[in-house]
């Protein structure tokens, strides 16, 4: 027997699990939306950072989240589009672009603060998945505005209605935003290749 299809994502499927996972932790042990209880699990503060030192927050903030509504609105996005970018820049390159993009976005938000002396705690995966968004907006570009079911329209609308939203809404890091999008855009040039014709697709015979 004879199978077309579609490459899996087992990546984009391992990061939402984490993501879940340790929201769930996070939840047993005390409670997501309790922002000095996120402090002490590793949420992004620039003060900690800077002068304790403690860079591993730059990655741990990337899969925490304030609640059930942020984490259910960034996975699901993560969910729809992540496994379109897997599939154009191939597992390993797929997750070394995700986790430059999420640590990326803290850092520029972290120097952004930095300069306007707000410190605030942060964590969400919005960072990384804005730069998911960026990344698959250079590909489809590349392609002549297709790259399997998603056009340039379809994301150029998805990246003004989701930065207008954070524009008008409080408590959003519009900073990590901006640049995890700029950074998935400029590291898509880098990493990715657009594909020989005929080679979308994954061929199988059993």
């Amino acid at each position: 027997m004879e199978w077309y299809g579609k490459k899996k994502a087992w990546i984009n499927c391992v990061l939402i699990i984490l993501n879940v996972v340790y929201f769930l932790y996070l939840e047993i042990a005390g409670s997501s939306e309790d922002t000095l209880f996120m402090l002490h699990h590793g949420a992004m503060f620039t003060p900690l950072v800077i002068e304790e030192g403690e860079y591993y927050r730059l990655l741990t903030s990337v899969f925490m989240h304030f609640g059930i509504h942020h984490i259910t609105n960034n996975m699901i996005i993560l969910f729809i589009l992540g496994d379109n970018m897997e599939r154009a820049l191939g597992s390993v390159k797929y997750l070394i672009f995700y986790l430059l993009c999420g640590i990326g976005a803290n850092l520029v938000s972290m120097f952004a603060s930095m300069q306007s002396q707000v410190q605030a705690v942060g964590a969400g995966a919005s960072g990384a998945i804005f730069g998911v968004i960026g990344g698959l907006f250079y590909a489809v570009a590349v392609n002549r505005g297709k790259l399997e079911d998603l056009s340039t329209r379809q994301l150029a609308v998805m990246i003004v209605f989701s930065l207008y939203f954070g524009f008008t809404s409080t408590g959003i890091d519009n900073v990590a935003h901006v640049a995890g999008l700029v950074i998935g855009i400029l590291l898509a040039i880098i990493f990715y290749r657009k594909p020989k014709k005929g080679q979308e697709w994954e061929y199988w015979e059993i």
